[in-house]
């Protein structure tokens, strides 16, 4: 087959990079486009994907996101008609399941939260939903998936790209060298901020600003900041800059960042489920409705949530133990074959 993927944001990176080595493996054909999003188009280079960029993204006003999601599948389905195209794939890429329906092709759709509110548009158009085990049913019947359109599969999405991964045993050496992180005296706390414009978080997130101005202040604590945009970057150091605070521009080697850190907290759900993944102690700071997924990570002891100012207050920030990663290795070739059967 010739396959399309779609990827429209950053997580969906390493995901689909692992995926499309699979699809190839069997012998199909991928091709890839990106939108201009939170560094996506960078990291899709750098996984060599060489993808064709359509579009970007449409702020954090709901008449943007409808104008630029309409625009998008314009723009997509242009740029895939007469391409010879068997299946479009994406993980919840509205754009591109809306494009899909226009050209009349097969397209799969991937996702891990429940409370998405776009999921009713791309659970109705897509051909397959593919979901993990703890997605829950009624979930799915709500938001227009029926049951004979849905298949599951064991495990996260994160273990799809993390189940065998192994650390580059230089990365240790490059923190050092470009951002004076210490790996052996330093206790390096990886930070990621709430997906403000993002359709599903319309709240503000205070519990946020007060962890990061306490890990901040921590002694011997390094912060390193993955920022969703420049804009909001720039905030967070206008407001919190100190030595111990690291706010990267460019693109970093997300696993084996993760892997670095001594402690991952964020205000989403991708960084903490790869720390939880690769075994690296996780905190959730999170202040929407949570995932099925995550709720059961903290019932393996994996993530920690911080829902209360007494949660953030017994947050232990310190040097690591043994990491004890999950290795469910079964995952990537399971979910690859729902895709593709």
């Amino acid at each position: 087959m010739r396959i399309w993927i779609d990827l429209a944001n950053s997580p969906h990176v390493p995901f689909f990079r692992a995926l499309a080595a699979e699809f190839r493996g069997r012998g199909h054909e991928v091709e890839a486009t990106a939108r201009e999003f939170a560094q996506t188009v960078e990291l899709a280079e750098a996984a060599g994907f060489a993808p064709a960029v359509v579009g970007r993204h449409g702020g954090g006003k709901l008449s943007g996101k409808a104008g630029s999601l309409v625009g998008r599948a314009a723009g997509l389905a242009r740029w895939a008609r007469g391409r010879g195209f068997d299946l479009a794939v994406g993980h919840n890429s509205y754009s591109q399941v809306l494009a899909a329906r226009l050209l009349g092709l097969r397209a799969v759709t991937l996702m891990d939260y429940e409370h998405q509110p776009a999921n009713h548009l791309a659970f109705r158009l897509a051909s397959r939903v593919v979901v993990p085990r703890a997605f829950p049913a009624e979930a799915l019947r709500r938001c227009g998936a029926r049951a004979s359109k849905v298949r599951r599969y064991a495990g996260l999405k994160e273990d799809v790209y993390l189940a065998d991964f192994e650390p580059d045993a230089q990365f240790a050496a490059s923190l050092r060298e470009r951002f004076g992180v210490d790996a052996e005296r330093d206790t390096l706390v990886v930070v990621r901020p709430p997906a403000r414009e993002a359709l599903y978080h319309r709240f503000e997130n205070e519990l946020f600003d007060e962890l990061l101005a306490r890990l901040v202040a921590a002694p011997r604590v390094k912060v390193m900041l993955l920022a969703r945009s420049e804009e909001q970057r720039e905030s967070l150091v206008a407001r919190f800059a100190s030595e111990n605070f690291i706010a990267p521009r460019a693109a970093l080697d997300g696993a084996n960042l993760v892997a670095s850190a001594d402690l991952v907290v964020s205000a989403g759900g991708t960084m903490n489920r790869e720390a939880a993944a690769l075994g690296v102690p996780a905190a959730t700071v999170y202040a929407g409705r949570w995932a099925a997924v995550d709720e059961q990570l903290v019932r393996e002891g994996r993530l920690k949530r911080i829902a209360t100012r007494e949660d953030l207050e017994g947050l232990r920030v310190e040097k690591k133990k043994a990491a004890r990663p999950r290795r469910a290795k079964g995952v990537r070739a399971e979910v690859a074959e729902l895709i593709l059967s």
